[in-house]
């Protein structure tokens, strides 16, 4: 069985692994450092005020209308597991437990929303993105399936449909891209019931955060997570435990994604400039291949019908022919019992003077 296209395309563009490779200027693959949008929006986590009751996880399924999960959200027993975000659950809680006497510290994993975010940095078709709001959103009508953005991300977040083989889509957290548009709290931040997470413009969240550190520095740790980490996130977090003992990364550094990729990148120009040739040609091949596989399909279930069709006429033809030599038998079988029945009541009304005398049921004497 051949490769799909998108499977075609994603090898390659796993190989490139680049936005800019198309020859483009963006903001993500530039040499020039992306601040982000002015009065973009953020969320504040506050991991020292979860209580992991995964309210979070139900108002992101149900805003972004996901499967139900298997175990429901009431049950949380699934916080004994360490788990990632999926295609169906935008958003998980997981506990991390110490080996001395401190409480449990329940942290929530989603998209960050990186200020200048990695997988919109390798996505050469630009499915990926950065808005003014503050989110990175996803466009699947110009995904070609290659998952480079998944290798990207330090976070480890995007998740793949693998189970959808005929339009499988990248899924992560869109901050509810749809409804900040419309002037409300992404469906996590309203259903939080302690107040975990905060939501505004993410120049006033890092003001509310180091403000919670100066007055409250016996709880927090003296670093607001996201701030700085990978040129600056629109998720921010406070916590009063290392960042690493809460199964979050602390080697990342301060640089954007960028400013790994732009470098290598000037220096094939060659290469930049026949990518687009390149895609074009083994596009028109896998449109090719996928016509005539589907013409290939096409035939053989044709065919199948077909040859079904006269086993069935060969089957009904033979079953006719029993039927009907069947009834000639019944048939015969009760015309020679009338006959019987006939000689015998001939018979027994003849006077007793002739019943020496046989007649048989032609009228001929014996």
């Amino acid at each position: 069985m051949g490769i799909s296209r998108r499977q075609f395309l994603g090898w390659l563009g796993a190989a490139a692994g680049t936005s800019a490779v198309l020859g483009e200027k963006t903001e993500a693959a530039s040499n020039k450092v992306f601040k982000g949008y002015p009065g973009s929006f953020g969320v504040l986590h506050d991991t020292t005020r979860c209580i992991g009751c995964r309210k979070c996880e139900e108002a992101c399924n149900r805003v972004n209308e996901l499967p139900l999960p298997k175990i429901p959200f009431e049950d949380l027993a699934v916080l004994n597991t360490k788990r990632r975000t999926q295609s169906d659950a935008y958003t998980v809680v997981n506990r991390f437990i110490n080996n001395g006497n401190m409480q449990p510290v329940f942290v929530k994993s989603q998209c960050n929303h990186c200020l200048e975010p990695a997988c919109a940095s390798a996505c050469f078709v630009k499915a990926l993105k950065k808005v003014s709001t503050g989110a990175v959103v996803y466009d699947s009508s110009l995904c070609v399936g290659c998952r480079y953005c998944m290798i990207a991300c330090p976070f480890n977040i995007p998740a793949y449909e693998y189970n959808n083989p005929l339009t499988p889509r990248v899924m992560k957290c869109t901050m509810c891209h749809p409804l900040i548009e419309k002037g409300l709290l992404p469906g996590c931040v309203e259903a939080c019931p302690k107040e975990a997470l905060t939501f505004g413009p993410r120049e006033k969240l890092l003001k509310e955060a180091w403000q919670r550190i100066e007055k409250y520095s016996d709880r927090y740790l003296d670093h607001i997570y996201g701030e700085h980490e990978m040129g600056g996130t629109g998720w921010v977090y406070l916590s009063g435990r290392p960042f690493a003992d809460i199964g979050m990364r602390d080697d990342l550094g301060i640089q954007p994604a960028s400013s790994y990729t732009s470098g290598p990148l000037a220096a094939v120009p060659v290469v930049v400039g026949l990518w687009p040739v390149l895609l074009t040609g083994i596009y028109a091949i896998s449109k090719r291949k996928d016509k005539i596989s589907e013409e290939e399909r096409i035939e053989a279930v044709s065919r199948t019908k077909a040859n079904a069709n006269e086993e069935m006429k060969a089957k009904l033809a033979a079953l006719k022919d029993t039927m009907t030599k069947e009834k000639e038998a019944a048939i015969n079988l009760e015309v020679k019992r009338a006959l019987e029945d006939a000689a015998k009541k001939i018979k027994a009304e003849q006077p007793e003077s002739a019943k020496d005398e046989s007649v048989n049921i032609s009228g001929e004497e014996k």
